[in-house]
């Protein structure tokens, strides 16, 4: 189990790999984008995307995913307060293959709420040709393994 102590300066977390369907990306974009580059391979590569493409909102959750799976999943995670910002770099097209890390950026005791840690994470999706096609701040709160009388 990750308590906050184990999220140090630098500690890099590996995501994925995770392979996207033609299919995932259509079952997504009928419920929540229903754009037609996301919805057709040929209106996908009449667009600047270039082929079906996943929503960026798609990418997001498969990275929420990917995180989930790495390192919240088996975690004393509380949540987080927000998305400080995601960057949508390259399409995310049928076939592509997507890994990446997350990346400790820093942590410090949340002064509002003794036991629990703040950990600023920056998180990189890439492709399978090493492209970046994703980035992230976010900030999450974590559990402490040993919680201190009073937090600095």
């Amino acid at each position: 189990m990750l308590h906050y102590e184990d999220f140090t300066p630098d500690r890099v977390f590996p995501l994925g790999p995770k392979t996207v369907t033609a299919e995932e990306i259509i079952a997504f974009a009928s419920e929540f984008d229903p754009q037609p580059m996301h919805l057709d391979e040929e209106a996908g590569k009449a667009s600047i995307l270039g082929g079906l493409a996943a929503s960026g909102w798609h990418t997001a959750a498969m990275l929420m995913r990917m995180i989930v799976d790495a390192y919240i999943g088996n975690s004393t995670c509380q949540g987080a307060p927000g998305v400080d910002f995601m960057d949508w770099k390259k399409p995310v097209l049928a076939g592509d293959t997507l890994s990446g890390r997350g990346i400790v950026q820093e942590a410090r005791p949340l002064r509002s709420k003794p036991g629990i840690g703040l950990v600023r994470m920056r998180t990189e999706l890439e492709n399978q040709r090493g492209e970046l096609v994703c980035a992230a701040e976010q900030v999450i709160m974590f559990g402490m393994r040993a919680p201190k009388e009073t937090a600095a």
